[in-house]
C-alpha cells in the first residue's frame, strides 16, 4: 500500500489528465483549523484557523463564503475563503455537526447533536428561522434538488426524519438502522439515502412514498463486521455510483445506485470519515481522522493515487473551483 501511494509516476500521469483546477477544503477536529488541498499538485497549500473542534463544512453557491460547523464554540463560522478570514458567526444552536445549504443559497439546515433539534438559520439576516424537533442526537443532513424536502438523521432514534421546508413542520419519520449518520438525495430527488454506522447499512427510500427501496449490506474480507461502519459517502456523475466511507475498516464501498450491488472496496487511512470529489469527479478525496490524513482515489480505476498529511482528524471536506 506504502509503494501505491508514494508512486511518484502514476500521481504525475493523473496530474496531467486532470479537467478543471479546484480545492479540497478539509476541516481538523483537534487542530481548529481547514486545511486547503490543491486538485492538481495534490498538496496542502493553506491552513487557516477555526473555532473549536470544526466539523461539518461547505460553500456557498458563488463559492465566496465557506460555512464551518464549529461544534465546540456552538457556532457556524463564515469564512472569506480568499482571506482565511472568519467574517462572522451565525446563530447555529448547541454543538453543530452536520448541516446542508439549501438550494436558495440563503437557508441552513443545522444538526443540533446536544439538543435534539433541527435549527434553520438565514444566512443572509443572521436570524434563526425555525427551530424543529427531531429525534436523539441528530447528525445527517440533506435536502432534496427542488428544496421542498429537507431531512435530519437522528443517532439515537435511529431515524430519518422528513421536513416540509415551506412549512419548517416534519411531516413523516422512517425508521432506519442504527446510528444513522449521513444522508444524500440521488436521481434528481427520487431516492433518499441513508447510511447506518453500528447497523452497518445503506437504506434507500422512495422520496415520493417515504417507503424503504433498498437496504445494502456491507462486509469487507477480512474486516471484522463491528468495524464496518458506513458514514460519509457522495454519489459520481449521474448518480451511478456511491462511494461510501466505512469508518474504522478504512475502506471506502464502491455501491452501484443501479442494482444496490457493492462492486469494490477500496483500502484508504484510518478512520475514514466523509468525502469530496474534483471538478470533474475524476478524483475522490476522503478525509481520514485517525491517520490525519487525505487519500486521493481515481475514480475511474478505483486505486488509491495518494495520501496527503493534514491536520489532526481531519473530518469534513468541500470542493471549491479556482479563484
Amino acid at each position: 500500500m506504502k509503494a501505491l501511494l508514494s508512486s511518484t509516476s502514476v500521481v504525475c500521469a493523473m496530474v496531467a489528465s486532470t479537467a478543471w483546477g479546484g480545492e479540497i477544503w478539509v476541516t481538523n477536529e483537534k487542530d481548529d483549523t481547514v486545511s486547503v488541498i490543491d486538485t492538481d499538485t495534490l498538496e496542502v497549500i493553506k491552513t487557516y484557523e477555526t473555532g473549536e473542534r470544526p466539523r461539518g463544512i461547505t460553500f456557498s453557491k458563488d463559492f465566496s463564503r465557506l460555512y464551518i460547523c464549529a461544534s465546540d464554540s456552538d457556532a457556524v463560522q463564515v469564512m472569506d475563503p480568499e482571506t482565511g478570514k472568519i467574517l462572522h458567526d451565525l446563530p447555529s444552536g448547541e454543538d453543530p455537526e452536520q448541516f446542508v445549504l439549501h438550494p436558495d443559497d440563503t437557508h441552513l439546515y443545522i444538526a443540533n447533536e446536544d439538543d435534539a433539534i433541527t435549527t434553520v438559520v438565514n444566512t443572509q439576516t443572521r436570524k434563526v428561522v425555525a427551530q424543529i424537533d427531531v429525534g436523539v442526537e441528530p447528525e445527517g443532513m440533506a435536502v432534496s434538488p427542488d428544496g421542498k424536502i429537507a431531512i435530519t438523521t437522528s443517532e439515537t432514534t435511529n431515524m430519518a426524519h422528513w421536513i416540509d421546508t415551506q412549512t419548517q413542520q416534519l411531516f413523516a419519520n422512517t425508521l432506519v438502522d442504527s446510528r444513522p449518520r449521513h444522508a444524500e438525495f440521488a436521481k434528481d430527488g427520487s431516492e433518499m439515502w441513508v447510511s447506518s454506522e453500528i447497523g452497518g447499512t445503506l437504506t434507500v427510500f422512495d422520496t415520493a412514498t417515504q417507503t424503504e427501496r433498498a437496504k445494502i449490506s456491507l462486509d469487507v474480507k477480512g474486516v471484522h463486521p463491528d468495524r464496518v461502519q458506513p458514514v460519509g459517502f457522495e454519489f459520481t456523475t449521474n448518480d451511478t455510483h456511491a462511494f461510501v466511507a466505512l469508518g474504522p475498516s478504512n475502506h471506502i464501498a464502491v455501491v452501484n445506485a443501479g442494482t444496490f450491488e457493492v462492486e469494490e472496496y477500496i483500502l484508504v487511512g484510518r478512520r475514514v470519515w466523509h468525502m469530496a470529489f474534483n471538478a470533474d469527479k475524476s478524483r475522490l478525496f476522503t478525509t481520514n481522522g485517525v491517520s490525519g490524513d487525505v487519500t486521493v482515489i481515481d475514480v475511474a480505476s478505483r486505486k488509491a493515487l495518494k495520501s496527503i498529511k493534514v491536520g489532526r482528524f481531519p473530518w469534513g471536506a468541500a470542493f471549491r473551483p479556482s479563484p
